[in-house]
C-alpha cells in the first residue's frame, strides 16, 4: 500500500511556479525548488518526475490563472471595448508592481518562458502556443466589438491589432523588468489606444 503524501501537492506547484517565475527555468536549481515547496529532493522527484515535468506543470497552472484573467476582463459585456482594454492594461501594470523581487518587476512567466525556452523546448512551446492563440482570441473579440462600435478605427483587422496588443503588454512586462516605472507603463497604455484610432 502506497504511503500518503504528507504535502499539499498544489501549494507546492504554487511555490514552484514563483520559483520559476523568479528566476527563470535553467537558473532554478533543484535545491531552490526544495527551499521554496519545503520539499525534499525525493518528494519533488517522487511526485514531479523531474524539474522539466515541474516546470511545465507550472506554466499550465500559471497560463491557466494569468489567462482566466484577461479573458475575464475582455469579455466583460457590461463595459465598452475601450473600457475592457484600459481595465486589462491596468490589471497589467498594477501586476508590475506587486510582484516585485529587489526592486524589479518579475515580468511574466510566459513572456520568460517563451524568451527561453520556446525556440529549444517543443513541450514548452506547445503550451506557449495553446496560451498565445486564447489570449489573441480574446483580444480579437474585443477589437472587433470596438470596431464595430466605432470606439477603434476599421483600417486594420482585428487579428492584427490583437498581435499588436498582445505585443504591447509583453513589452510593457519586459520593460517593467528593466526597471520601467508606473509613468512609463501608463504612457505605452495610451501610445496603444492612440494606435488604435
Amino acid at each position: 500500500m502506497a504511503r500518503p503524501r504528507m504535502f499539499d501537492e498544489e501549494r507546492a506547484l504554487d511555490a514552484a511556479v514563483w520559483a520559476f517565475w523568479v528566476k527563470g527555468y535553467e537558473a532554478t536549481s533543484t535545491q531552490d525548488l526544495c527551499r521554496a515547496t519545503g520539499l525534499g529532493r525525493s518528494s519533488i522527484y517522487n511526485t514531479f518526475s523531474s524539474k522539466h515535468e515541474l516546470f511545465t506543470r507550472a506554466l499550465v497552472r500559471y497560463t491557466e490563472r494569468m489567462t482566466a484573467a484577461q479573458v475575464g476582463i475582455l469579455g466583460d459585456v457590461e463595459r465598452s471595448a475601450r473600457e475592457r482594454l484600459r481595465a486589462l492594461f491596468d490589471l497589467v501594470i498594477d501586476g508590475e508592481f506587486e510582484r516585485r523581487v529587489e526592486g524589479r518587476s518579475v515580468g511574466c512567466l510566459t513572456v520568460n518562458a517563451t524568451v527561453e525556452l520556446a525556440g529549444c523546448d517543443p513541450e514548452v512551446a506547445a503550451i506557449l502556443e495553446r496560451d498565445l492563440e486564447l489570449r489573441l482570441a480574446s483580444l480579437r473579440e474585443v477589437v472587433e466589438v470596438g470596431q464595430g462600435a466605432g470606439e477603434f478605427s476599421s483600417e486594420r483587422d482585428a487579428d492584427s491589432l490583437a498581435r499588436f496588443l498582445n505585443a504591447v503588454i509583453g513589452g510593457m512586462r519586459v520593460s517593467a523588468q528593466g526597471g520601467a516605472d508606473r509613468v512609463v507603463l501608463e504612457g505605452i497604455a495610451e501610445t496603444a489606444f492612440v494606435a488604435l484610432g
